[in-house]
Formats: C-alpha cells, sequence, structure tokens
C-alpha cells in the first residue's frame, strides 16, 4: 500500500510517517516506480509507535520499546525497565504540573480583578513578593 492509504489506515499524517521513515523507526520498501509500499508489518510498527507515543514515551523510548518487541528473546525486565522509567518521568511531570496550579490557584485567588492597576498575578510573575493590602475605612 502507498503512503496516502498508510496515513489513512494507521491514523498519522503522512508527514508523520515520512518522519518516521527518515529516523528509521519505520522501513518501507519501494515499487518499481520508487514510491513507497507498506507492510502489514509497518502498518503494525506504525500503530505501535503511535500507542507510544499516545503515551508520551519519547522517539528514542520508542526506538528501543519497538527494538524489545522484535527482539524474541528478550526479557520483560527491560521492557518494564524503560516503562517504569518513563512512570517515573511522568510522575515528576504531574508533581511540577501540581505544584504551577498551587501557585498560579494562589496568585488568582490574590488578584482583585478589577479597575485597579495593581494586580498580584504580574507581581508574582515578575518576582514580587506578593502580599495583600487591606485599604478602605474600617468601621
Amino acid at each position: 500500500m502507498n503512503i496516502g492509504d498508510a496515513s489513512t489506515q494507521s491514523g498519522l499524517p503522512a508527514k508523520t510517517i515520512r518522519y518516521y521513515e527518515d529516523i528509521g523507526l519505520v522501513s518501507p520498501g519501494r515499487g518499481q516506480n520508487g514510491y513507497r509500499r507498506f507492510s502489514d508489518s509497518d502498518l503494525h510498527k506504525l500503530a505501535f509507535v503511535q500507542r507510544a507515543r499516545s503515551l508520551g514515551f519519547s522517539i528514542e523510548e520508542c526506538r528501543a520499546l519497538l527494538s524489545l518487541y522484535d527482539d524474541r528473546e528478550r526479557v520483560s525486565a527491560d521492557v518494564k525497565a524503560l516503562a517504569r522509567s518513563h512512570l517515573a518521568q511522568i510522575e515528576e511531570k504531574i508533581s511540577g504540573l501540581q505544584a504551577m496550579q498551587k501557585t498560579l490557584s494562589e496568585l488568582v485567588d490574590k488578584c482583585h480583578g478589577d479597575e485597579r492597576p495593581d494586580c498580584p498575578i504580574l507581581d508574582g510573575l515578575a518576582g514580587v513578593k506578593v502580599t495583600i493590602k487591606v485599604t478602605g475605612d474600617v468601621e
């Protein structure tokens, strides 16, 4: 099948498929006319990489996973170690995102969001210590 068919069946853009070929993740054959000819095995690899990428694996991790998948003498401990390492990276990113969420939430809560020019969000982004000022008469 040609690259258009491979794109349709795999759900990947042709440009992505060409990129994967350029970096050696897939190696489709060539017809006499020089056009790419994708096999069922190539489609399977494209789907494999697409699923791995959707889980956040890097291109190099995908390369390692494909290599392990193709190696019938592999040990599952190698696959698990790679997946565990990736999981640790995801957990670290989640922790970082939660810290960002907490900080931004605190800044948003401190901002009055009115016509006044002072803005704790901008002050916080500028590295200025944000404090809440109480103005007006207290009765």
